[in-house]
Order: C-alpha cells, then sequence, then structure tokens
C-alpha cells in the first residue's frame, strides 16, 4: 500500500448484453487467468437458466436482489492494543460489502461438485435472492462474530 497518497479509483465499464457495472463486477469475479470471454459465457449461461426457471423475472433484478440479501453490513478488523489482538466491529463501505457478496456467491457456486459452474452460479444466486443458502449462511457468521466482540467497540479507529 502506498504511503504517498491514496489509489484512485477507476470506473468500472458496463458489460456490453445487459449495460450493467454489476454483471461486469461479477464477471471480474468469475474470471480465472485472465479469461473474460469464459467467464462472461458463464455468467450469461447462468443468467439464462435463471429466466428458464423464472420467466417472469429479470435476471439482473435477481441478482441485484441476491447481493443485497448476501451483503454484510458490518465486520470484525484485527486491531493490536498493548500486545493483544482485539477482533473490532467495523462498518463496511459499500464497494467492499458488494465485493464480499460477489465473492462469497461465487466462491460457494465454485465449491459445489458434480455441476457445471453456470448451473452452479445459477442455484448459488436463485439462493441468495431467496435468502438461504450458503453465502447468506457466510453473511449471518460475520454479523455473529461482529455482535459478539461488540464489547471491544471503543477499539475503534
Amino acid at each position: 500500500m502506498s504511503r504517498r497518497r491514496q489509489a484512485t479509483k477507476r470506473p468500472i465499464a458496463k458489460d456490453g448484453k445487459f449495460h450493467s457495472s454489476l454483471v461486469t463486477r461479477l464477471v471480474n469475479t468469475v474470471m480465472i487467468c485472465g479469461k473474460k470471454s469464459t467467464a462472461q459465457r458463464i455468467v450469461y449461461g447462468a443468467f439464462d437458466t435463471i429466466s428458464e426457471k423464472n420467466p417472469a423475472s429479470n435476471p439482473i433484478e435477481i441478482l441485484q436482489r441476491a447481493v443485497d440479501n448476501a451483503k454484510p453490513r458490518i465486520e470484525t478488523k484485527a486491531r493490536r492494543v498493548g500486545g493483544a489482538t482485539y477482533q473490532v466491529p467495523m462498518e463496511i463501505p459499500s464497494d467492499r460489502q458488494n465485493a464480499l457478496a460477489l465473492r462469497w456467491i461465487v466462491d460457494f457456486a465454485d465449491s459445489r461438485k458434480g455441476i457445471s459452474m453456470r448451473e452452479a452460479l445459477a442455484s448459488e444466486i436463485m439462493e441468495a435472492y431467496q435468502g438461504q443458502g450458503n453465502a447468506i449462511r457466510k453473511r449471518d457468521e460475520v454479523h455473529k462474530m461482529a455482535q459478539a466482540n461488540k464489547a471491544f467497540a471503543h477499539f475503534r479507529w
């Protein structure tokens, strides 16, 4: 991390098919080794699967609601005070909330064995949309950890 100045945030381009920056972030999270076209194929295939299962709804709105449901509001960060390390609960900036939610959805989809990544991603997005699944459980664990360490909130910096 640079000590001179804060790094400038680059704007995220909107994807070509849905014109959504959230879809671009999802594609970038799915992408491995710079293979963007493969990641786009996986994400767009997952959206096709979602729209087949729910023909009345828009897959972008489903993704937005799934990410909103999986977003953590508060997390713990390690803080060293006088030789002891405390887990201090802190509020999370909105950019990091989105990044964590997308990362959890993609990681849990990737850990599903026996089905293709596009089907796993579609089912993980649908579960997060419905308020259940692994990403929601992870969010609840993070919130529970922050709640348990609320006594150390005065160490916040």
